[in-house]
């Protein structure tokens, strides 16, 4: 049963440094590969919250926003400091909804605005 198992050898090490610079050689690309990771990845990711927070912070009458549950409203009330915000998600159709379930800020114009605009701009130019 000999033959199944080869000898293994120590190896000696030719230096110090040598030993120091090869333990560096192996840990290089774990490191390369947490920081191409930090910069594509986590740093976008703490920017967007940051700019998230920002927006929350600053909700106004009027602002457009969509909860996490994909609901689309107005916000109709919203007090500086408050955790409840009243947004308006249909005519005559209020509810509370917690400022951090709030995943965007839309500051644009409503599509339906924008296509009821679109045929006086038309009939100018025309």
């Amino acid at each position: 049963m000999n033959f199944l198992v080869s000898p293994a050898y120590a190896q000696e090490a030719a230096g110090g440094t040598a030993g120091a610079m090869g333990g560096l050689l192996q840990i290089l690309p774990f490191i390369l590969v947490f920081v191409v990771f930090y910069f594509l990845l986590m740093r976008p990711q703490q920017q967007k919250q940051k700019q998230l927070k920002g927006q929350l912070a600053a909700l106004r009458r009027g602002d457009r926003v969509v909860t996490a549950g994909g609901i689309v409203g107005v916000v109709q009330r919203a007090k500086e400091g408050a955790t409840e915000i009243e947004v308006e998600i249909a005519p005559t159709v209020r509810v509370l909804v917690m400022r951090d379930t709030i995943t965007t800020v839309l500051r644009d114009v409503p599509q339906a605005a924008a296509n009821d605009s679109a045929p006086e701009k038309r009939a100018a130019k025309g």
